[in-house]
């Protein structure tokens, strides 16, 4: 018979030894450090309320400090943008041009665009709190779309629920240019949900978002300021232009005097080629 295998002894996992139990004094011990840390934790937490309510005091000072000085600089401006009104104008379409040149407002130009080379100025007031909001005054010559010399929009935002209000627009019959851009805005796309206004001047009707008014924001804070910049957009394009055509030029120079030395080598090559044929020929005479 043959011998019985015997399977080889697998080696046996040693289970871990629990912790030993504490005696009562340890237990009391361990219990107190607890105590002792979580103490520790909550006089941290109630220092740093007292440090952040300290920091919260100076941000209220420092807001308060800060609206003085704009509104000191408010009243500054204030005759420097009196003259630059003065001076534009003098411009024809200048109002127009910065528009039709920004960007953003441009997307809202269509059929407005017409009407808009009647404006005249545009100002911007803020109230005296900066925070609390401003008007919007746009100025018109006599035209032939609307009775209004002066559409005014102002946007009120010191309260938790922002609001605003605009001059009603007095359109001359069969003149009304929101009722076209709507039905434009109708034909290209009648299930497009639009979050801007249609146009320009349907922005004077629209108060849906008081706090977060884009076209009011962008005239307020970046044409206002400095409208120039816009009106002048072509002026700089023609130089870019320009400067193109420059670089243009000197390299078509660059090209033709390449050229004229290609060209210039190739005689002073077949000279050469004829000198050494008369050479030749003397040698074998």
């Amino acid at each position: 018979m043959a011998p019985k295998c015997q399977s080889p002894l697998l080696p046996q996992k040693k289970k871990p030894r629990p912790p030993p139990a504490l005696g009562p004094e340890e237990t009391l011990a361990s219990a107190g450090l607890l105590k002792k840390g979580e103490k520790e934790q909550q006089e941290a937490i109630e220092h740093i309320k007292e440090v952040q309510n300290e920091i919260d005091r100076l941000n209220e000072r420092a807001s308060e400090e800060i609206l003085k000085v704009e509104q000191k600089y408010t009243k500054l401006h204030q005759p420097f943008f009196q003259k630059r009104s003065e001076l534009i104008t003098k411009i024809p379409n200048f109002g127009v041009t910065t528009f039709v040149n920004h960007p953003q407002v441009s997307a809202l130009l269509g059929e407005d665009e017409e009407a808009l080379h009647y404006l005249t100025r545009v100002e911007v007031t803020e109230f005296e709190d900066t925070k609390a909001g401003y008007r919007t005054d746009f100025y018109f010559d006599g035209n032939p779309y609307f009775e209004n010399k002066v559409l005014s929009k102002e946007f009120h935002l010191e309260s938790g629920d922002p609001s605003s209000k605009s001059t009603k627009i007095k359109w001359k019959s069969g003149k009304d240019l929101t009722k076209r851009s709507s039905q434009t805005q109708n034909k290209a796309s009648r299930k497009t949900q639009h979050e801007e206004p249609e146009s320009f001047f349907t922005w004077f009707t629209d108060h849906s978002d008081a706090g977060a008014d884009e076209l009011g924001e962008v005239i307020k804070d970046d044409i206002w300021p400095n409208p120039l910049q816009y009106y002048l957009v072509p002026d700089m394009d023609d130089e870019e232009g320009e400067e193109d055509d420059d670089e243009d030029d000197e390299e078509e120079e660059g090209l033709e005097d390449t050229d004229e030395g290609d060209e210039d080598e190739g005689e002073e090559d077949e000279d050469d080629e004829g000198e050494e044929g008369e050479e030749d020929e003397g040698e074998d005479d």
